[in-house]
């Protein structure tokens, strides 16, 4: 046990290094083939169930769930098994499962446009991070939607898969990100997906749970700490997301921001409730919430490495 917290901590931080150093793979990245994998057995399975029925859709979207990502768990499982390789093995399932550097530069791909005052430039990068509509935005819609996307996304590209390796290795970080994956593939309350992707999404939620507000942690106690507290106690609920919640109203009170409001989702607009407190977020803030999380991750790292060294 003592090796194995050592191994870990050595692994992790293996593993965020090659994420800095080189990101997620250009070509041939795993999560291309899982995603086409993802979309076949969607097809079966709604073939074979009745069509917008609440009980056989949902179960068929367990089903669903389960061959898509069981099997390559219990096959990470296997792998780790062998003792020489398992420190291998974990190292490599963390990198994939992480995408700090990623976000990084889609964060940054935003500030850097707004700056020079490039909006059509920048309505296009931050269209490549959220799923609303980015065609009208101006200047501080712009960098509202950034600044939300890099700490929301904190969560899931970064603390989330650590969270999941320190409990189970790089077994533990592939299964949450090949979840996460699946949530953003089948999650959405469409008239197609209503039922069938409730199993992915309320799965998505369980690991996430924990997380979710260990990241809200982080950001508040490296950050504006009363101010960040006072924002989770206050608004996390109010959002629609059990999890996106606390970490959204955490960051942005760690940032003295104001995020939330109004935004257009396929046509329809959708009023959300605030979150944070103080300005209107600009480049600037999309900088900052970028060196949070990677600040965070960092943190996280430390307290890897001194679990790992108290345990030696």
């Amino acid at each position: 046990m003592i090796a194995s917290l050592s191994s870990l901590a050595l692994a992790a931080c293996a593993a965020v290094l090659l994420d800095r150093l080189l990101g997620e793979p250009r070509r041939w990245h795993p999560l291309v083939g899982f995603g086409a994998l993802a979309a076949r057995l969607e097809r079966l399975m709604r073939r074979n169930a009745a069509p917008g029925h609440p009980v056989l859709m949902r179960a068929a979207g367990l089903l669903a769930w389960a061959a898509a990502v069981l099997p390559w768990v219990a096959l990470a499982f296997w792998a780790r098994s062998v003792p020489a390789a398992a420190p291998v093995v974990d190292m490599a399932l963390l990198y994939f499962a992480l995408g700090g550097r990623s976000l990084a530069e889609h964060g940054l791909g935003v500030a850097a446009p707004l700056e020079r005052g490039d909006l059509a430039a920048a309505r296009a990068s931050v269209g490549r991070m959220v799923s609303r509509d980015t065609a009208a935005l101006d200047a501080e819609g712009v960098s509202r939607a950034a600044v939300e996307s890099v700490l929301e996304n904190g969560n899931d590209a970064v603390f989330g898969a650590l969270f999941w390796f320190a409990l189970l290795g790089g077994p533990g970080a592939l299964l949450y990100r090949l979840a996460n994956t699946l949530d953003a593939m089948w999650g959405y309350r469409s008239a197609r997906l209503r039922y069938f992707g409730w199993a992915a999404a309320r799965l998505d939620d369980v690991l996430n749970y924990l997380p979710a507000r260990l990241t809200a942690l982080t950001y508040a106690l490296l950050g504006r700490t009363a101010t960040a507290v006072a924002c989770w106690r206050t608004q996390a609920a109010a959002w629609d997301s059990p999890n996106a919640g606390p970490v959204m109203a955490a960051g942005a009170g760690a940032l003295q921001v104001a995020l939330g409001g109004a935004a257009h989702y396929h046509g329809c607009r959708e009023e959300r409730p605030a979150l944070g407190w103080g300005a209107a977020p600009g480049p600037a803030d999309i900088r900052r919430a970028v060196r949070l999380v990677r600040r965070g991750t960092w943190a996280w790292l430390a307290v890897f490495l001194l679990i790992g060294w108290l345990g030696a």
